[in-house]
């Protein structure tokens, strides 16, 4: 069942890239490999340079796939595998690759402008600034969210060494590719090679014991308290306190260098770690299901409810608790500010940025499939409670990976090791580029009036600050219910844009609008229901009825509501002036054809 599910998947994202989207790309878009892309007009040896489409396809699905496509289909099974399944194909087949793909195409068309300069240039002044402040926003709540689960994964003995040996033979390869300018087969083979050594070297005693010292620097690792966070948020222990400080580094780098000195290399090399320990991971699967080595029949029902009594009812929650690997909005800002600035050709961008969100979907898939056959047996899910997620998401996915990798031969605690690193790579190597963003946001949002913002290093700092303040001090805990609406949310904004840039040009547009405004409907009524009904009624309200509220507590859900309310005054201002625009964009298309 499990494999046959797969294939299944493999089957739908090749029809949908094949047919619906070669025929967009050719008839609606209409690529064009001579004309001049911002990467070789603007070349600037910083964020314009152009990439050949190989390297390009590399760092843009590590860049887009980091815990979201794992995370949120695991927690998605809890409604059933077949309401999430479901989701991820039909989401990438006619919402996910139009997003990921259109948006690099309309950047490249508009001289690689962002997604602050384009709300500007097709909705309005006001546009600019509500978007670039709901950006900010967005992506810090990615910052806090993603590094509050990552620091703790990174302090295990069993991760640093590796990962930072990975990152090393990433910057190797940036060097061999543009200044030794060797072959990008020969950089390939030599710095993946490296980087699964370093990886190995990681899991030796030595590199773990190195770890445990650093740990133990103030006590027990476990149980050495640095401080008590304030309202009731826990214990900050060293090794967490110390891991997030090497996390931040890591991507303060990735923000400040130009994207070929660090961020594209290491998340191309990235990238086959990422494969060849999916490869493996399939291999396994397949194995399994004519030896029987591993359970591949499926523990939890194909739909087990309609509400889950801690999530919330199957629409809104179930789509936006699914993002990445369906449709994500933080996709668009790598297809804009990252991609399209580095696109050498136009034909190159449906199989970079299209093809990648393709892929992402399949990983989705697997992930869906390691919850249901080892979920329920390794004690992550309880039928007993409705099949309640009662584990860590990313803990399910790294069991499953170990798993299905030991089928074929590698030592499950290496797998085990393997899976922990490949969690930590995929959400390191994408929060690095959503640091870069935000230092860009607040440049163009702040530059004019406070010069310093312009600073890279200095709008970077402060994101520091900020994302350090969210982990440390555990606020973190609320704002992550937002964070997959506002996600959403951000993909319908980047998908209306695209449809006031298509209707400007009298092209067909309803392949972008409609899939739009229903993103804006769901991720509203998940924002909704998140800060009015979770965060006010349910909250506060019924917990001061009940005389049970603690400080903490009714802080933590006022912080909730303050910020899933503004966003959804700022997204709904976006789309009344998005749609005005939409409108006077397809009233005057025949006079706006050239542009």
């Amino acid at each position: 069942m499990a494999l046959a599910l797969f294939i299944f998947a493999i089957a739908v994202v090749m029809v949908g890239y094949k047919y619906y989207a070669k025929a967009m790309d050719q008839t609606v878009i209409e690529a064009n490999p001579k004309r001049a892309t911002p990467a070789v007009m603007y070349n600037d040896g910083v964020d314009f340079m152009p990439a050949s489409a190989s390297v390009l396809f590399g760092y843009q699905f590590k860049s887009i796939a980091a815990l979201g496509p794992i995370v949120g289909p695991i927690v998605g099974v809890q409604y059933g595998w077949l309401p999430a399944v479901a989701w991820l194909l039909i989401g990438v087949f006619f919402i996910g690759w139009v997003q990921d793909y259109a948006s690099a195409m309309l950047a490249m068309r508009n001289e690689g402008m962002t997604m602050g300069g384009l709300a500007y240039k097709f909705i309005s002044p006001r546009a600019r600034k509500l978007l670039l402040t709901f950006l900010y926003i967005y992506l810090l709540l990615i910052m806090g969210a993603f590094g509050a689960l990552i620091a703790p994964l990174l302090a295990k003995p069993n991760v640093p060494v590796g990962f930072l040996l990975l990152v090393a033979a990433g910057v190797l390869a940036g060097q061999m590719t543009y200044r030794w300018r060797m072959d990008i087969g020969l950089t390939t083979i030599i710095t993946v090679l490296l980087a699964f050594i370093g990886i190995y070297l990681g899991t030796m005693p030595w590199a773990q014991n190195l770890v445990g010292a650093i740990n133990s620097l103030a006590g027990d690792p476990e149980t050495g308290v640095l401080f008590t966070r304030p309202l009731g948020y826990g214990d900050m222990t060293w090794a967490n306190f110390f891991w997030a400080i090497v996390m931040l580094a890591f991507c303060y780098l990735g923000s400040v260098l130009p994207i070929w000195r660090f961020a594209q290399p290491v998340n191309y090399t990235s990238f086959w770690f990422v494969l060849f320990s999916l490869v493996a991971s399939v291999l396994g699967l397949v194995v399994a299901t004519f030896t029987g080595a591993v359970n591949t029949s499926f523990e939890i029902p194909a739909f087990v409810t309609a509400f889950q009594p801690h999530l919330g009812p199957i629409w809104p929650l179930l789509f936006v608790t699914i993002s990445c690997g369906a449709i994500s909005g933080w996709h668009s800002l790598v297809s804009t500010a990252g991609t399209a600035r580095q696109l050498e050709k136009e034909t190159d961008a449906l199989p970079v940025a299209g093809g990648a969100m393709f892929t992402e979907a399949v990983l989705g898939v697997l992930s869906v499939i390691f919850a249901v056959t080892i979920g329920v047996a390794a004690g992550k899910y309880d039928p007993a409670q409705g099949y309640k997620l009662v584990a860590g998401a990313a803990g399910v996915f790294a069991v499953g990976m170990a798993k299905f990798m030991a089928v074929i031969g590698v030592p499950e605690q290496l797998g085990g090791s393997i899976a922990m690193i490949f969690l930590v790579v995929m959400a390191l190597t994408v929060m690095q580029l959503v640091l870069r963003f935000m230092r860009v946001a607040s440049a163009e949002l702040l530059g004019d009036r406070f010069p310093a913002f312009k600073n890279p290093h200095f709008g970077t700092l402060v994101a520091v600050l900020l994302t350090l303040f969210l982990v440390v001090f555990g606020f973190w805990q609320w704002i992550w219910a937002l964070f997959g609406g506002s996600n959403q949310l951000f993909a319908g904004i980047s998908l209306l844009l695209i449809s006031i840039w298509l209707a400007r040009q009298g092209k067909p547009s309803s392949w972008s609008y409609i899939p739009g405004l229903f993103m804006y409907i769901t991720t509203v009524g998940a924002l909704l229901y998140v800060s009015v009904y979770n965060a006010l009624y349910k909250g506060i309200y019924l917990t001061v009825q009940s005389g049970e509220a603690k400080t903490g507590f009714i802080l933590g859900n006022l912080i909730t509501a303050g910020f899933g309310l503004y966003m959804t005054y700022a997204a709904l201002t976006l789309l009344a002036d998005g749609l005005r625009s939409f409108n006077e964009a397809k009233a005057s298309a025949p006079a706006a054809a050239g542009d």
